[in-house]
Order: structure tokens, then C-alpha cells, then sequence
């Protein structure tokens, strides 16, 4: 990449964090903690905003009508989106977005369709190569679990047997199975009886490893969060007149976490640039595999350890910070797990030496 592609992508990336400038304001942590537990979960003003922004058409190439912008761009705008904790699937709709042509992908730049993927079946499967969801006579046969925010959802991009399809959350012979989660969202269990289909073209593949470096992302700005209010918190609070934070135990702690998160940060930046460049998916998924596992662990120590600096008020739910170690506890686990993904690491290393 010259200098001048180099300066051009800092400006647009700038360009992106200016337009979540937003996001920090403290109204923004107050409208998630009124939509949880909440059904669908999600505000439709937020995402005519989302849209707005431009945001919903970031992955959408330029020919399309999109923006046609990259992973580190995505990763940008997800990091912002968990720093203030937001309910609404937007890195999924967002990575979703470019396997639409014609009026559904019109109507989800638009904002006036939502929609989200269904390709898990069982739990720990990272894979969405041989789905057991299958056509019979031309519908859909079978069930996707683990479906994040799909009553928000106007329909699904869901993979099957017999490549990609597109269901419509009205459609006769889907049932939905909602199961409520720790931070006021859900997960949902489509089942399909003959249920209609749209036949879609293209792969879910690398389109999976984009929304969980998302998640992960989304997860850097939970911890970063965190650590900025216990930060705060930890400054103010005094104890034999003295702030908490001037003790050196405490120091300690807070530098420990700081550095866990410049990791995290520089795991999410490295995996963006080898998505966006390399020609192998299978060093795409290593390095996606290595900044979920470090974005789960680390996501989960900090807001425990968030907590716990708080003393006793941090235990309680009218303190925000007890809100971002639920939503690391649902989203550790969002696109697999720290210890799902060690594993297809480790399997995706062993092959490249010959050693499977």
C-alpha cells in the first residue's frame, strides 16, 4: 500500500469513528438498558439512523450501491457500537448485506429490512460448510439454532444443503424458539416445516469470519468501556483520604488490564489486514480464530475485574458496569467460543504444517 492509499484510508477511517462520535454519550448507555429484555430488543429510530449513516451499505460494493469499504472500517465502527453496549445486530446485517441483490438488498440499505443470518446447528460448531438443513420439493427442511436478536429480524440468509436461501421471518412453516440471555437480548431456534424460499448466490464462508471479527471488535469496545469507567471510578473514590486508584495494588490491576486490551486491539488489526488481503481463507480464519479466543478471555476478565474494583455498588443492576460483564458473558460466546476456536486453530495450524 503506497502513502497516499495509506493517508486516504486513516482519513476514512477517521470519517467513520466521527460519524459513531455519538455513540459515547451517556444517553446512549441509558437506551440499552431500557430496551433489555425487551422484544425484539432493538430501537427501529436507532436503526432508521444506522442507515442514515450509511452504515447498513459499508460492506456493499460501490457497483451495488454500496460504500464498498473494508474489515478495518467494520471493525472500527463495531468497536464503537460496544462501547455503548448497542442491542442492534448491525455487524451482522452489515456482513449479511453483500450476499443480497435487488430489492431485498435496496430494502436493507434502507433500513426498512433487517437481515440477519441463520447458520448454526449445534453448539461449538464454527463450520457452515454441511448444514443438515435441506430443500425437499423446493422448501426448507430442518432448524438453525443460536440465532442472535432474530425477532428484530425481517428475514434470514440461511445456509443449507443446497447453498444459501433466503426466508422471510413471515413464511409459512418457520416457528421461532426464543430464548431470553444475560444481557436483555436473545437467541432464537428457526425451525422449518416446507418452509418458502428465495435461492441466494454466493458463500457464507468468509462472510462468518467478518462478523465474528465484528463480535470481536464489538467486544474491544465493551472492555475499553469498562475500563475507562472503572478508570474514572477508581479515581474518585476515596478510602483513609485517598482515591483507590493511588493505591499501588490497585495500579497494578489497572495497568494488567490496559495491557490485556492493547493486545486484544492489536489481534483485531492484524486479523482486519490479512481478511482484507489474503488470498488464503484458511490464514484468514487462523487469525480471526486468535482475536476471538483473545477478545472472549480478555473481554471477560475485564469487566469481571471491573466489577469487583467497584466494590459492592458494581454487584448491584443499577450500576452501568454490571451491564458490560453481561454483555461480554453472551457475546464470548457469539461465533464460538475462546475454547472453539483454540480448537479450529489449532486444527487449521496442524494441516498447514501436514501434520492432520
Amino acid at each position: 500500500m503506497t502513502d497516499t492509499e495509506t493517508g486516504d484510508r486513516a482519513e476514512t477511517l477517521a470519517l467513520i469513528v466521527g460519524s459513531a462520535a455519538f455513540l459515547e454519550s451517556l444517553e446512549q448507555l441509558r437506551r440499552a438498558r431500557a430496551l433489555r429484555g425487551h422484544r425484539p430488543g432493538i430501537s427501529r429510530d436507532f436503526w432508521e439512523q444506522v442507515s442514515d449513516l450509511g452504515w447498513l451499505s459499508l460492506r456493499v460494493p460501490n457497483e451495488q450501491g454500496g460504500i464498498g469499504l473494508g474489515i478495518q472500517e467494520l471493525c472500527a465502527l463495531s468497536e464503537r457500537l460496544g462501547a455503548c453496549m448497542a442491542p442492534e445486530p448491525v455487524p451482522e446485517a452489515i456482513c449479511t448485506a453483500p450476499l443480497l441483490s435487488g430489492t431485498l438488498l435496496e430494502d436493507v440499505m434502507s433500513g426498512s429490512l433487517i437481515v440477519l443470518p441463520a447458520w448454526q446447528e449445534r453448539a461449538g460448531d464454527l463450520e457452515s460448510k454441511a448444514p443438515t438443513v435441506r430443500l425437499a420439493q423446493g422448501k426448507l427442511i430442518g432448524s438453525k439454532k443460536y440465532v442472535h436478536m432474530a425477532e428484530a429480524a425481517g428475514g434470514f440468509v440461511v445456509t443449507t444443503s443446497n447453498g444459501l436461501q433466503f426466508v422471510r421471518k413471515d413464511a409459512p412453516g418457520l416457528k421461532m424458539l426464543t430464548t431470553p440471555l444475560q444481557d436483555g437480548g436473545h437467541f432464537s431456534e428457526l425451525r422449518f416445516d416446507n418452509t418458502p424460499i428465495e435461492p441466494i448466490k454466493g458463500s457464507f464462508e468468509t462472510v462468518q469470519e467478518e462478523i465474528t471479527l465484528g463480535i470481536a471488535a464489538y467486544l474491544l469496545g465493551v472492555m475499553r468501556r469498562a475500563f475507562a469507567i472503572t478508570k474514572d471510578y477508581v479515581t474518585t473514590r476515596k478510602q483513609f483520604d485517598r482515591s483507590i486508584g493511588s493505591f499501588q495494588v490497585i495500579q497494578h490491576r489497572m495497568v494488567d488490564l490496559y495491557i490485556q486490551i492493547q493486545l486484544v486491539s492489536a489481534s483485531i488489526q492484524q486479523a482486519a489486514a490479512i481478511l482484507e488481503s489474503s488470498p488464503s481463507l484458511a490464514a484468514a480464519k487462523q487469525a480471526v480464530s486468535r482475536a476471538k479466543a483473545r477478545a472472549s478471555d480478555v473481554a471477560l476478565l475485564v469487566t469481571r475485574q471491573a466489577v469487583q474494583l467497584h466494590g459492592g455498588i458494581g454487584y448491584t443492576d443499577e450500576a452501568d458496569i454490571g451491564l458490560f460483564l453481561r454483555k461480554a458473558m453472551v457475546l464470548m460466546n457469539c461465533y464460538g467460543s475462546a475454547t472453539a476456536h483454540r480448537a479450529r486453530y489449532l486444527t487449521l495450524v496442524c494441516a498447514a504444517r501436514g501434520k492432520l
